[in-house]
């Protein structure tokens, strides 16, 4: 699995898997070890215009902003 992480923070992930052949994006945002760590899964996305609707509607974020850890 890979995943993409928000160059800002950290806390903004896009995983890439693979499932059945396709490939699929998960959006999470990650909480602070000092708030009780864990995360938040916000959405799922199969196609990349797909994903950055749903970076739209869940994040201030664009692709742009996303990197390799």
């Amino acid at each position: 699995m890979r995943e993409l992480v928000c160059e800002c923070c950290g806390r903004w992930r896009v995983s890439v898997e693979l499932i059945h052949g396709r490939y699929r994006y998960r959006l999470t945002h990650r909480y602070p070890a000092r708030h009780g760590g864990g995360k938040n899964v916000l959405g799922e996305a199969t196609t990349i215009p797909e994903l950055t609707a749903l970076l739209h509607r869940h994040t201030p974020l664009t692709l742009a902003n996303l990197k390799n850890p």
